[in-house]
């Protein structure tokens, strides 16, 4: 789908390049087999943005929420983007621990990407929470753990509106 070009024009005012923090949530991944952080980081610093930190850290809802409120206090970082966590088993916690924190939800990321997934993977893509809002004039993602499901949101969502995103937080 194309744009107009007053969305166009709009977008055209947003900063080319967005200072992100990659946290990967995972009981079982190390720097060495985290595939989904690696994308994002890779992704992101390929559209132009910056990796202003990274971390991986157990799927331990206080341990996610204290990182996060860390992040959202650090003056570098513009945007969060967590993987992992946010499926429906006992373990996954990410979405609890974040959707408390949002001031602000971006509903239709997580329609768009269940609809994205759906065309994709079908009728299983229900059972993804992945979400975005913000807080502290900062953008949040949550995403799944899956290095497909990160590379769909990051090209076919996240990159494109990212410093959009970003600009409107500014206002």
């Amino acid at each position: 789908m194309s744009e107009t070009r007053a969305t166009a024009e709009h977008k055209s005012q947003a900063p080319a390049s967005v200072a992100c923090y990659v946290l990967t949530v995972s009981d079982s991944r190390t720097p060495e087999t985290d595939t989904s952080g690696r994308a994002i980081r890779e992704l992101l610093e390929a559209a132009g943005h910056t990796v202003s930190g990274q971390g991986i850290l157990k799927d331990e809802p206080t341990q996610v929420t204290a990182r996060v409120r860390e992040q959202l206090a650090d003056a570098r970082t513009q945007a969060i983007i967590t993987t992992g966590g946010t499926g429906i088993t006992s373990r996954d916690g990410t979405f609890e621990a974040i959707d408390g924190l949002l001031e602000k939800r971006l509903e239709g990321f997580g329609e768009l990407f269940r609809m994205l997934s759906f065309g994709e993977i079908g009728s299983s893509a229900m059972m993804s929470r992945a979400t975005a809002g913000t807080a502290g004039r900062k953008a949040i993602f949550v995403l799944p753990g899956s290095e497909h499901a990160v590379r769909l949101a990051m090209t076919m969502l996240i990159l494109p509106e990212l410093g959009h995103v970003v600009q409107q937080l500014k206002r």
